[in-house]
């Protein structure tokens, strides 16, 4: 088997993020998390992931504190999973790539779920990067300033 490379080490904040969360079946997991899924059974039957894959990467997403068990809400003696605030600050990217996926992985006319504001049941709004002035930023007015340059 083939030795998986880390980048925890790595200059490029893209690199380590990869490094904790680069994997679909834990994008899928925090999904579930912010949609509120908790326990360990409630994961595996709505991903339909293989005990031991989803075992391994619940216990790689709380080893690197995007997740914590806790007593179950029910009182009962299980222990369900949630996210931290580590865990929590996941939120845009999910809400990224779902919006990425609406954009090029959906006929117009396909059926999807959608992300809506609680309070109005409307869909959110699209993202967009800003700067720090709050003009809208495509890609080609950014630029990475590599670590150590100017």
């Amino acid at each position: 088997m083939v030795k998986r490379v880390g980048f925890g080490k790595a200059a490029c904040p893209v690199a380590r993020a990869l490094d904790v969360i680069g994997d679909w079946w834990s994008l899928l997991i925090i999904r579930d998390a912010f949609e509120g899924v908790r326990r360990f059974s409630e994961f595996q039957a709505g991903l339909g992931i293989a005990k031991g894959m989803l075992a391994t990467r619940l216990r790689d997403l709380t080893e690197r504190g995007v997740l914590e068990t806790a007593p179950a809400s029910d009182g009962s003696a299980y222990r369900e999973y949630v996210l931290t605030e580590k865990g929590r600050g996941l939120f845009l990217v999910i809400v990224a790539l779902r919006q990425w996926g609406e954009d090029y992985l959906y006929r117009p006319d396909e059926n999807r779920s959608a992300l809506v504001d609680t309070a109005t049941g409307i869909p959110v709004a699209r993202m967009a990067l800003h700067s720090a002035e709050g003009c809208s930023l495509t890609w080609t007015e950014t630029r990475v300033r590599k670590a150590g340059g100017d």
